[in-house]
């Protein structure tokens, strides 16, 4: 498996793409019933492809990555052959998690307690695994918005 498997809930959301799925492999509602009594793992194995696909499509479609805490942000952007990112430190006493705290970054980013730092590099691996990495370890998948925005104050 080269991501993870997808949650119970995300396989509910892709009910239809996931029997068309099952269907492109010539397993029908039946034959699914079927095998998951009597062949729990060979059905794991399809939902570990199938997670995979879905996991692939998602991160090639993926641009742009962001991670919050209470006094950092990591923001990313994700090219083709390298990743770019903007890291924002905040120097005082401040929740970057809650609505006052961002919006207060968002109107004073030149303050002296905003450090922002920026940084290029090719990918050590693949693209995508180094993406799904980053959404492991917490960044959600963004517009670029927050990332564009910092990028134009630090050009």
């Amino acid at each position: 498996m080269k991501y993870r498997q997808l949650t119970t809930e995300q396989f509910e959301g892709l009910h239809k793409e996931f029997s068309l799925f099952l269907a492109s492999q010539s397993i029908d509602a039946k034959e699914w019933k079927q095998m998951k009594e009597e062949k729990p793992l060979v059905a794991r194995d399809e939902m570990n492809v199938f997670s995979d696909v879905v996991w692939d499509d998602v991160l090639t479609k993926t641009a742009y990555v962001e991670h919050f805490s209470e006094t950092s942000v990591n923001l990313f952007k994700c090219e083709d052959e390298e990743i770019h990112r903007i890291a924002i430190k905040i120097t005082w006493d401040i929740n970057l998690l809650e609505q006052k705290g961002f919006e207060w970054l968002m109107q004073n980013p030149m303050d002296n307690s905003v450090e922002i730092f920026k940084g290029s590099k090719p990918y050590k691996g693949e693209r995508n695994i180094e993406i799904f990495d980053l959404i492991e370890k917490g960044s959600v998948i963004s517009k670029g918005e927050i990332f564009e925005y910092f990028n134009q104050l630090v050009s």
